[in-house]
């Protein structure tokens, strides 16, 4: 387990908080969305004297809003990437959002895997200016989950599609020796597809299944076809069953189009973990570490 600064290692007593939350959903009731509540009902719970919780969004929900109706006392601002600045990790931003405030906590695993403002330069600003820093409550327990894949031995099988296709690649082929199997789908080069194009084949469904029924350890990340169609479905949904019916099997998944498809098919309980970000999910499993762990530690 890597080290790194905790929420048990500070006293918020009388403290302004500056969270760095992730606003970047559909709706209101998901991990994201939770784990910002989780984090700002503890730290009511601590005694602080304010709170701000910052984030981007790049959705039509006004998740903002939302939360500013049930915490009232606490600020909400979603529009960090109006400003050009964060995505360039610049110093002179990051002072600016550091003003007035004594602890920075990130709470953004999802966007930790990005060398931006809020993610890198202001907790770096935070300790060099004297502060502290830690990770969120959510983010501490993606670190936990994720790094048990690698902890438990046994074989290894590797389900990775979607439409995001470079990443993944990368991480298929820089990790390929770390898995009995790799399992394509989607987008994804070298996948057996349908005729249409839109599901991985028939043939292919009881390959995968098959190797899926045989692994101890199995990491999920992305559909293996165009699933919120009926027809191009079956592909997706017999692969996640599979993977939720080995009950022996360490199971973790990971993004945004994964996570719907096991929630559409009642399965997300199957699953040992759902990591709420795709990207950074492989990389931290890839690396060992997140440019966002790095600014705190």
């Amino acid at each position: 387990m890597i080290n790194f600064p905790r929420i048990s290692d500070l006293d918020f007593d009388s403290k302004k908080v500056l969270v760095r939350g992730d606003f970047d959903v559909d709706d209101g009731d998901n991990p994201r969305a939770n784990s910002i509540r989780e984090m700002v009902r503890f730290l009511l719970g601590k005694g602080v004297s304010k709170i701000k919780v910052i984030g981007h969004s790049e959705t039509s929900y006004d998740l903002a809003r939302e939360l500013k109706s049930e915490f009232p006392e606490v600020e909400f601002d979603s529009d960090l990437r109006k400003d050009p600045r964060e995505k360039e990790n610049d110093t002179g931003f990051a002072q600016e959002l550091a003003e007035g405030w004594d602890i920075y906590i990130n709470e953004s695993f999802a966007t930790s895997h990005r060398i931006h403002t809020s993610i890198v330069a202001l907790p770096i600003y935070f300790k060099s200016s004297g502060r502290r820093v830690c990770a969120g409550l959510r983010f501490e327990k993606e670190i936990e989950m994720l790094s048990k894949f690698w902890e438990k031995g046994g074989k290894r099988v590797l389900v990775i599609g979607g439409v995001k296709v470079e990443d993944k690649q990368r991480f298929a082929q820089q990790m390929k020796d770390k898995f009995s199997h790799i399992l394509v789908g989607g987008l994804l080069p070298g996948t057996p597809l349908r005729e249409d194009g839109l599901d991985i084949s028939d043939e292919a469904i009881r390959d995968y299944t098959k190797k899926i029924k045989e692994a101890d350890m199995i990491l999920a990340a992305g559909v293996v076809g165009k699933y919120e169609d009926e027809s191009a479905s079956k592909g997706t949904r017999m692969v996640l069953q599979a993977i939720a019916d080995n009950t022996n099997a360490y199971k973790i998944a990971g993004g945004g189009d994964i996570e719907m498809a096991i929630s559409r098919y009642g399965l997300t309980e199957k699953f040992d973990w759902i990591s709420v970000g795709g990207g950074a999910m492989l990389t931290f499993l890839a690396e060992g570490t997140l440019p966002g762990i790095d600014a705190l530690r």
